[in-house]
Order: C-alpha cells, then structure tokens, then sequence
C-alpha cells in the first residue's frame, strides 16, 4: 500500500531533488525509497518503472526551465536576450544539475512536455526576431547554441576547467562569441548575402 500523501507529482519532485543531490544516473527507485522511507513497491503504485521515473523527472525539469527563462527573455531581442538566456541556461545547469541532465533527455512515446516544447520556440523566436535567421540557418544556429552552453556546463560541472583564468570571464568571452558567430552567420556562397 502506498504511503499516505505520496503522490505521482511528489515522488517526481522528490525523484528531481535526489537526482540533483546524487545525479540523474545514480537515480534508482530504491535510492527514492529509503529517501521517502517506504518501500520500493510502495513506489510502483505511483511510477510504472525507473525509466517512467526518469521520464517525469525530464518533464519536470523542462517545466522549471521554461519557467525561468520566459521572464529573463520577455522584451530583449540580440545581444541582451541571448546573454539572458545563456545565463539562465547555465544557472539551472549549475543548480540542479540532476533536473539539468534530465532536460537532455529524449522523451519516449508516451510523454509529453508542453513546457519543453515552450523553451523550445522561445529559443528559436530568440534567434529568429534577434539574428534574423531563417531555416535552415535556424535550426544550425540553435544546435550550435546548445552545443556550445551544453558543452561548457559539462565541463564546468566536472570540474574541467583547470586554467587560473576565472571562468566567469571565459564564460563571458564565449557568450560574447556566440553574439558575433550569430551576428555573421555564413550563407552558403547560392543564397547570397543575408540581410542584417
């Protein structure tokens, strides 16, 4: 029998809490279970398996996310939205990495994440009002924007960044980058000047 108060929407938030604290691949359910102090088959009356589990944790995270970066976006276009959105992408990365790693993440048949799919077009609108992108140069750019915020939250939560440079101000160097690569995006030599 499930525990009293233990709830689909509680064992996914205390499932994103334990990730966060232990890591989204030392999430287990009997991990969950002693967290909760219930049994592991308590738990499958609320998750069908660890995969489901995992499942919920993506959709929250993605919930979280959106629900930071709409208001950092609302009215700034270029340079200050792209700034607002690498930093929100970076924080979360930062503070919850658990939630973060779910994030990556595809989601099975089955789930759905309306949030995610708002981050989603709220990270291509960016693109498009601010760098007046057009597929397929959009979808190139926002790839090139995740591998690169991606790439440098990994490494930096592992710890990978040794050089005595204060990573803050490589950080700031790299957002930087981005707004110029984004500024001048290359067309391929048919299509002719893109115009700015």
């Amino acid at each position: 029998m499930a525990r009293a108060g233990l709830t689909t929407e509680r064992v996914a938030l205390a499932a994103a809490d334990l990730a966060d604290e232990v890591g989204l691949d030392a999430l287990t359910v009997s991990a969950l279970a002693r967290r909760l102090g219930v049994r592991d088959a308590s738990l499958y009356s609320h998750v069908k398996s660890l995969h489901d589990l995992r499942m919920r944790v993506a959709v929250l995270a993605a919930a979280d996310f959106a629900e930071r970066l709409a208001p950092e976006l609302a009215g700034r276009a270029g340079a200050d939205a792209l700034t607002a959105f690498a930093t929100v992408y970076r924080s979360f990365a930062l503070e919850r990495p658990g939630r973060y790693a779910a994030t990556q993440l595809p989601l099975a048949d089955g789930y759905t994440s309306p949030a995610g799919e708002r981050a989603i077009e709220m990270t291509y609108q960016m693109l498009r009002d601010g760098y007046a992108l057009e597929e397929p140069d959009l979808t190139d750019a926002v790839r090139l924007l995740r591998s690169t915020l991606h790439g440098y939250a990994d490494l930096e939560l592992k710890g990978g960044f040794g050089h005595p440079r204060e990573v803050e101000r490589s950080w700031a160097q790299a957002v930087r980058a981005l707004h110029v690569a984004l500024t001048n995006w290359p067309c391929p030599p048919t299509r002719g000047a893109r115009p700015h």
